[in-house]
């Protein structure tokens, strides 16, 4: 067994612990050996130890520590699952605990983005695989044989030639004397060979959540704690001038009332008045009868209204920029023999309305630390918001990582964990658990941005595109969109056309935005798989033969720097499988029913989805049924876990396209709470099935790329149900609203 040399960049470790535990120690490659490249001006991120990975306990068990947030998608679950493979133990002996965030020990803290599969899918193995080999180094030395002669299953080790057994708690001592292998170096098990990964394992959390077990954010306490609210401007980046706090201070169970100013950074602390108190009832109660003097602000002037007709104005004139091109486009319009097709799309704003409203609880310690209780996607950001915003040093900072109930992108931000500890230190550094309610959550978001798209495309006469352009009005300023506002030079069927133009214009918003459930791509799949839809039916083409024909043959399309390219050929394999399992073309549908396809490429997902749907003439739709066929790679870690997702991410595009909309006026959302941004109710589901098509390619996630089809393939079904376009959201809007 090979050994590695103890430098800085190469540290491994092995330490024996107290009570007779072993933690295993190495060195994984940083992230920019990876490919993924620090910010200028940063540190370079800590090798990973696998010592806070793994701990063989003497009891036979063994911890597996997960350090990535858990928000649903089953991380906390899939990624022990690569560990315990490879150190071979079986799954009844894995305990899995939850860490907080700690950048000394950890890299790439975050749930977002589908990247904790393809980022930790060879390392997490090989720290497992290192586990093995160390127990069976020991018991080789222990029975003074060669460790070719031993192998180790279910948490034993077993010389082949005697069939001496020593199992891997009665090697702790000895193990902890190994010297640790090389991890490059460290045999990974064949796929065939598997026991663990590609198993349906149940979520880990799961007997904790179906008893009701204090588990999420929402069920933290912590002694000698107040319990808070946090009433802010109505107006995006407005702040408090004057309260009346005395009153409120006099109402049952409420301890003090204050104004918290915002800091230079509005979306870590916008201004407002936190009421504390003995219960949330309490606060709850009291803030009802609060009244504030606001300075509304600049962004008190726009409105969804002026929005709209500003991207009007925008579309009639020359686009400020292009984003890619190739060819010429209005040379291939104006040739003859072209039939063009002009349309223009609208996707608006919506909330992540997460089940779990925001929260944190938090303690500005009166010796300057500060320890913070949350549902964090994302704690590193969190982590520097409380350093700069408070002048906090690093090292005085402790964030422990709940379960989240409901992220899709809105805990990427942690603007609840810096209210929290803002009123905390304000309150005389007191523990403080702030809750939401419903109408903050939803009124207060950053939610997935607007976005109007004016298209002209056209096809020839053997019914081949022949150009397309899009010219996307957003949200920005000069060349910067603002957040999950963007359209990528690359986007889809930017690169598979001779001549395409994406051009973009942007206007000014207040209004906050961030990432929603597959980023930019839930509403980019709608407008461009619709388009394409129209196109093929301009062209008299069926719509799976006509992407057949777009996509062309197998190959790999290239993409800008830093950008992923496209695989062609994975992309058709899809398509054919999805029209394949749903039975595309086979069946003559009566007029008020029809099926429809979409597919989409994103989080380095290849995904490909039909929706048979009817409608009344009365625009009372139901979804009789969804295919799904997706291509992540080799491997399906957890097939239990990837069919929720699938099924998930399908069900959550249904209830985001069906009535969900957030609208501005004065500055302001409109909407509060479910009535008037629905969920999907559970007899609105329809049956999800899902198709996986194997790939020889590594794993990728599935969080986030089965969700963009699913919206343009059910509007796509509506067409050609009714032969009405849908062209605009939510469909509620159109006169489209769900049969129950």
């Amino acid at each position: 067994m090979s050994t590695m040399q103890l430098d800085r960049r190469s540290f491994l470790r092995v330490t024996a612990l107290a009570g007779g535990g072993l933690m295993l120690a190495s060195y994984l490659e940083p992230l920019e050996a990876m490919g993924v490249l620090q910010p200028a001006g940063q540190p370079p991120p800590p090798p990973m130890l696998p010592s806070n990975f793994i701990k063989i306990n003497a009891d036979g068990t063994v911890t597996i520590f997960s350090k990535n947030p858990e928000v649903g998608q089953g991380i906390k679950t899939s990624l022990p699952q690569l560990i315990a493979e490879e150190l071979e133990v079986d799954w009844k002996q894995v305990k899995v605990e939850q860490v907080g965030y700690d950048p000394t020990k950890y890299t790439r803290q975050v749930a977002g983005g589908s990247t904790a599969t393809p980022m930790h899918w060879d390392d997490l193995r090989r720290v497992g695989a290192a586990g093995k080999a160390m127990m069976i180094a020991a018991a080789a030395q222990t029975w003074n044989v060669p460790e070719g002669e031993c192998t180790a299953a279910s948490g034993v080790v077993t010389h082949k030639g005697s069939g001496r057994k020593l199992a891997y708690k009665d090697l702790i001592a000895k193990a902890a004397t190994v010297p640790v292998p090389e991890l490059k170096t460290v045999a990974l098990k064949d796929a065939k060979d598997y026991k663990i990964i590609g198993q349906p394992i149940s979520g880990v959390d799961n007997p904790l959540i179906v008893t009701g077990k204090p588990l999420y954010g929402i069920d933290v306490k912590v002694p000698g704690m107040l319990y808070a609210t946090y009433v802010k401007c109505p107006v995006f980046g407005g702040k408090a001038v004057s309260a009346n706090l005395d009153e409120i201070k006099k109402e049952p169970g409420i301890k003090q009332a204050f104004i918290v100013n915002p800091s230079d950074n509005v979306r870590a602390l916008s201004g407002g008045v936190a009421i504390l108190g003995d219960h949330t009832w309490a606060v709850f109660s009291a803030r009802k009868k609060l009244k504030v003097q606001w300075d509304e602000g600049p962004v008190a002037a726009q409105s969804d209204k002026s929005f709209a007709a500003k991207a009007e104005e925008l579309s009639k004139q020359a686009p400020q920029r292009n984003l890619s091109k190739g060819g010429d486009v209005d040379a291939a319009l104006a040739a003859s023999g072209t039939k063009v097709v002009e349309a223009n799309y609208f996707y608006p704003f919506i909330s992540h309305a997460t089940l779990e409203p925001q929260n944190a609880t938090a303690h500005f310690k009166a010796d300057g630390k500060v320890e913070v209780w949350a549902p964090t996607q994302n704690p590193g950001p969190g982590h520097q918001h409380i350093a700069k915003t408070f002048g906090v040093q690093d090292s005085n900072i402790t964030i422990h990582m709940t379960r989240i109930g409901g992220g899709f992108g809105r805990r990427l931000e942690n603007d609840y964990i810096v209210e929290a500890v803002a009123i905390s230190k304000q309150a005389g550094n007191v523990p403080v658990k702030l809750t939401w309610t419903r109408e903050d959550d939803m009124q207060h978001d950053f939610y997935r941005s607007a976005g109007f798209h004016f298209l002209k495309g056209g096809v020839d006469a053997s019914g081949k595109i022949v150009a397309w352009r899009d010219h996307f009005v957003s949200f920005g300023e000069g060349e910067r969109f603002i957040s999950g506002a963007g359209l990528s030079p690359n986007e889809f069927p930017a690169r598979f056309l001779t001549n395409w133009a994406l051009d973009c214009s942007v206007m000014p918003c207040g209004v906050p935005t961030g990432p929603l459930r597959a980023p930019g791509s839930n509403a980019l799949a709608f407008v461009i798989q619709s388009f394409i839809d129209e196109l093929a039916h301009a062209a008299g083409k069926d719509p799976v033969q006509f992407r057949l024909e777009l996509l062309g043959e197998p190959r790999v399309v290239t993409a800008a720097e830093g950008r992923d390219p496209y695989d062609a050929g994975r992309m058709r394999g899809v398509v054919e499988l999805v029209a394949e399992k749903s039975g595309w073309g086979k069946t003559q549908h009566p007029k008020g029913r029809g099926m429809g396809i979409g597919f989409h490429f994103s989080h380095r997902g290849y995904f490909a989805e039909v929706a048979d749907v009817s409608v009344t003439p009365e625009g009372k739709l139901t979804v009789n049924k969804i295919w799904i066929a997706g291509d992540v790679g080799s491997t399906i870690i957890n097939p239990s876990g990837a069919l929720n997702q699938a099924q998930g991410c399908a069900l959550d595009g249904l209830s985001e396209m069906l009535a969900q909309e957030i609208n501005i006026e004065g500055g302001k959302a409109v909407q509060g709470n479910f009535d008037t941004h629905p969920l999907l109710r559970l007899v609105q589901a329809p049956p999800v099935e899902v198709h996986w098509k194997k790939t020889d390619f590594p794993p990728t996630g599935i969080g986030e790329p089965a969700l963009p089809p699913v919206v343009p393939a059910i509007a796509n079904a509506i067409f050609a149900a009714t032969g009405k376009r849908i062209r605009s959201l939510p469909l509620n809007k159109q006169g489209i609203t769900y049969a129950v």
